[in-house]
Formats: structure tokens, sequence, C-alpha cells
């Protein structure tokens, strides 16, 4: 393992052993990165991992930050001009980290971690926005929240289902298939038939009732209990 000695800085030595314990986390797994072979590796003392980090679990937050953004940094620029072809390519961004980062995604969706991970926080609020912007513009027949969750809970089973494949084995459309059918429950169509036009309606009124400069906070308030009430539109 190439490592460089003599990082004497504290930034220097954070971002080292990062560095290392991804490096571990790629060859051996989770199981491979403990704070004596992570500090071995790196040429420090074990406290200097809980110092910066706290623990184990806040050394492998940073590692799944850094793979992820590292990941993200050299996608190509998506679509802030069409929100529906952004969701798109924040899927595939999804799906192609996962499969190229099988350990790291693990961790961030791991449910029996005792901390929820902040790069998959961050990682929910990109896509919170996203489908927001999505509503904003009339093409969402569900409320936010249940896109969200339908999305989310679709791009890891996706994920998670092609990993436990062997690779020979894994069918390449089946990431694709299961966009297309979250995206047919949960997009208007063009143009939008009746119903959907409708509800596609009530859910941008929803979206952009808290930026209304016109009414106060108790009259946008009142209205989004009107606008929540049951409509016949899914929770």
């Amino acid at each position: 393992m190439d490592i460089k000695p003599g990082v004497d800085s504290r930034s220097g030595t954070r971002a080292n052993l990062v560095e290392v314990a991804a490096q571990l986390l790629r060859e051996h797994g989770p199981s491979g990165v403990t704070t004596r072979a992570v500090a071995q590796a790196a040429g420090v003392q074990a406290p200097a991992i809980y110092r910066l980090f706290g623990d184990k679990d806040g050394l492998l937050d940073a590692v799944a930050e850094h793979v992820l953004a590292t990941y993200v940094a050299g996608k190509r620029p998506e679509h802030p001009g069409d929100p529906v072809a952004d969701l798109r390519a924040g899927w595939d961004t999804h799906i192609g980290f996962g499969l190229a980062n099988p350990a790291v995604f693990g961790l961030l969706a791991d449910p029996g971690r005792d901390t929820r991970s902040p790069a998959a926080a961050v990682g929910l609020d990109v896509l919170r926005a996203r489908v927001h912007r999505v509503a904003a513009i009339g093409r969402l027949r569900v409320p936010e929240r249940r896109a969200v969750e339908l999305i989310h809970a679709a791009g890891t089973g996706a994920v998670l289902t092609l990993l436990a494949m062997d690779p020979q084995d894994r069918d390449p459309g089946l990431a694709d298939a299961m966009y297309d059918a979250v995206a047919r429950s949960i997009l208007t169509e063009l143009p939008a038939v009746a119903e959907d036009s409708a509800a596609a309606a009530t859910i941008a009124f929803r979206a952009v009732v808290p930026d209304l400069p016109m009414l106060t906070a108790t009259e946008r308030s009142l209205l989004s209990e009107w606008l929540d009430r049951p409509t016949g539109i899914p929770a």
C-alpha cells in the first residue's frame, strides 16, 4: 500500500487516514477497516483516529462522503433546466455509484448502523430537491414525500439486487426497467390526462406555497392545510 509518510498537519493527517481507510474498504470490506489496521497503514497512532473522527463509524462516514464526492465530481454536468431529466440523471448516478463502490454503498444502505451516515442524509436531501423541482413544474402525480420514498426504495433495492449477483449474471437493463416503473407511477404524461392534471396542479401548488411572498405565515399555513386535505391523491 502506497502511503505518504510524514503528514504532520491535522487536515493532512485526516485526509491521509480517509484515503487509507478507503483503500482498506475496497480491498477487504468493512471488516478490514479496523482502527488498528488503518493506524498501522497510515503510520499514525490509533488515538489520532479517535481525535479526528470520534470512533470507527465516524471514520467510515468520512470515507463514504469522500468516495461519494469523488465519484459525483467525475460525472458529466446534469440537466438543471429540465427537472425530469435531472431526476433521471440522479438515478443513473446513484446506480453507477452503488455498482462501482459496493462496500461503501453497503455502509450507506445498512439500517443496522447506530447512526445515520451524513453522506446518506445529504444524498436524500439532493433527491428531495430534485423531486421538489419536478413537482414545481406540474409533472408529479403523487405527493413529494411519496415520490422520494419510492425512488429511494427502488434505487437501493436495484443496487442491492444487482450486487447480490455475480457480475457476469447481472441484467444491465434491470435498473432502467425499475426506473421506468417508478416514473410511470409518480410522473404525469405529456400532455397530462385530466385526472393527472388535477393532481399535478395540486402538488405543484403545494410545492410553491412556502415561497409565496404575498402571503403571511398564517395564510401559508392555512393554505397548506387545505391542500393537504384528502383529495384522492395517494399520500
